[in-house]
């Protein structure tokens, strides 16, 4: 288990691809869930978009079993995501979950919610991912039935049970897991799983490294940067789970969220001061990232968001 942890904890964007064919084919599931330090595990989504072929399982689903019950990070895409999550966690251990907790509004966060609601599980969630979730589920529930196809069966839409504002600790055993929005980030509501006494923390999609990060329409790029540099970076955790990609550190997280979009920016607005437009800003050379999986998804959306924001900055 220590070299597998070793392992992940130094991957690399090398060792991610789009490519790569589901790891798990006997599971719904992408890969089967992997101890990445004692007592936290997850289940390692794909890096490229939702499809088919990977059921919508491309974030990671991680769970925490604190010696008095089991916490789950992700509710997942489906229903058939999340109760295929809890068959695994019941091989690993014979505690009850106790709790879900949503990394944030998007559909692979929370379409699962209706498998957990169901087993009479609690749900946390942010407060502004709860509202951004409800806005747009039922659109989220029919891009999953058109994708997953039977995959999809028995997606119900369940909202957070309970929500939280800036942070909340869930005392569980001997372990104090602290839940933080730590500032605008890549959504509404970003949620970070911290465990101080481990130096663990579950970061969802404030942190990417082995695809590139997607930048939405109202995302503070500049925000995202000043809540790691203010609030993530402080904290210094020893390991990181991102919300999609292996188990890394905080050093190769730095390098691909932050990093990218100070590079970004910088090119942004350099095109700005040349009296460059939108239609130019698309071309901006992002070549130092095309490693990314999702370059070619995501590059030229990215770089077209950055520039509506940094227009009248």
């Amino acid at each position: 288990m220590r070299a597998l942890a070793l392992l992940l904890l130094t991957a690399s964007a090398a060792f991610a691809s789009e490519d790569i064919p589901d790891q798990y084919p006997q599971s719904v599931l992408y890969s089967k869930p992997v101890e990445v330090i004692p007592h936290v595990w997850s289940a390692i989504g794909a890096t490229a978009p939702p499809t088919y072929e990977n059921a919508g399982h491309n974030n990671n689903l991680s769970f925490i079993v604190t010696g008095d019950g089991v916490v789950v990070v992700n509710g997942g895409a489906s229903w058939k995501l999340a109760e295929a999550l809890h068959s695994e966690i019941r091989a690993v251990t014979d505690q009850p979950v106790k709790l879900v907790i949503n990394e944030n509004g998007q559909g692979h966060s929370m379409l699962g919610n209706g498998y957990w609601a169901a087993q009479g599980v609690p749900i946390l969630a942010h407060a502004e991912a709860a509202a951004e979730f409800a806005d747009g589920a039922a659109q989220d529930l029919a891009s999953l039935q058109r994708y997953a196809r039977e995959n999809a069966e028995g997606t119900v839409i369940a909202l957070p049970t309970e929500t939280f504002t800036d942070r909340t600790t869930v005392q569980m055993g001997d372990v104090a897991i602290e839940v933080l929005h730590l500032g605008p980030a890549h959504s509404p509501g970003d949620t970070q799983v911290w465990i101080p006494q481990w130096s663990m923390m579950i970061a969802g999609d404030i942190a990417f490294h082995e695809r590139m990060p997607p930048i939405f329409e109202g995302t503070c790029t500049s925000c995202w940067i000043e809540t790691w540099d203010t609030a993530l970076v402080p904290l210094n955790p020893t390991y990181v789970i991102p919300g999609h990609g292996h188990p890394t550190n905080l050093a190769q997280v730095t390098r691909y969220t932050r990093d990218y979009l100070i590079d970004l920016r910088a090119k942004i607005a350099a095109h700005l001061e040349q009296g460059g437009d939108l239609a130019g800003a698309y071309y901006v050379d992002q070549s130092a990232w095309a490693h990314l999986d999702t370059f070619e998804e995501l590059a030229t959306k990215n770089a077209g968001v950055v520039f509506a924001e940094m227009e009248f900055e």
